[in-house]
């Protein structure tokens, strides 16, 4: 069980241990990913390319915009399960580890769950809009992740102190600065900006809000965040992006 130093008013720092949630949905997500890329390229290997160099998982299961017109809606989710290289898929998964181990602790694994894949959606939604040519990548689920670190430590910098301070900023600064490296050509920025919107209202309703329960010396953190306030958030991307994906399709 893990343990996070809690800032308290005009006394000591103490430590509460955090609800022992291992990071399984976190692990499950890289290994389908991984797997899924290994049939990626063991179907190119066999049965070749579709049309301009497009792999066959990604010609059915990439972000297509004249495919999902004709009503292939999944591919609004299934792009962040395929990657382009090596290199893609690594730098994806490292962040989804690094990221996502800390947030599944966190908000749990359902909740993690419906943040990674809202954000996912969010982002495709935002490229089919805004972007031509076809798009793969788990980092529209990832630059929704980091906004909802940021997110999660505001809504409790009370009681994490300097550290939600220095958590903020640097997940400002990776954000930007990862923005930034998104408008090389070939890169699709705006499905980063979509997943780190739907990421980021999805965590305004529904990151955690802890608050110290407890006699000292057996203090607990418990969560203030009720059910039906995940609901709405996820409520609030799926309409919000839901409609501007239907606006797409007219």
């Amino acid at each position: 069980m893990s343990e996070t130093p809690i800032a308290e008013p005009l006394s000591q720092p103490v430590r509460i241990a955090l609800p022992p949630a291992a990071p399984t949905v976190t692990h499950v997500i890289i290994g389908v990913t991984v797997f899924v890329y290994l049939l990626q390229l063991a179907s190119a290997a066999i049965f070749g390319y579709a049309v301009y160099q497009i792999g066959w998982l990604e010609y059915f299961g990439a972000r297509i915009n004249d495919a999902i017109r004709a009503g292939q809606v999944w591919r609004l989710i299934t792009p962040v399960f395929l990657h382009g290289s090596v290199a893609h898929i690594f730098f994806n998964m490292y962040a989804l580890f690094s990221i996502g181990s800390f947030l599944e602790r966190h908000f749990g694994h359902r909740r993690f769950a419906l943040l990674y894949f809202l954000a996912a959606f969010s982002g495709n939604v935002l490229s089919f809009l805004l972007t031509d040519g076809y798009s793969v990548g788990a980092s529209t689920a990832v630059f929704g992740l980091a906004a909802a670190q940021g997110i999660f430590f505001y809504h409790n910098r009370e009681l994490f102190g300097g550290q939600a301070k220095q958590a903020i900023s640097n997940a400002v600064f990776i954000i930007v600065v990862n923005l930034f490296i998104g408008l090389t050509p070939g890169i699709d920025n705006w499905g980063h900006m979509g997943g780190l919107l739907g990421g980021a209202m999805f965590a305004w309703f529904a990151s955690p809000r802890w608050e110290v329960a407890g006699i000292s010396p057996n203090l607990y953190l418990h969560d203030q965040r009720e059910f039906r306030e995940v609901v709405l958030g996820a409520g609030v991307v799926v309409v919000i992006f839901g409609g501007l994906a239907f606006w797409g399709m007219l």
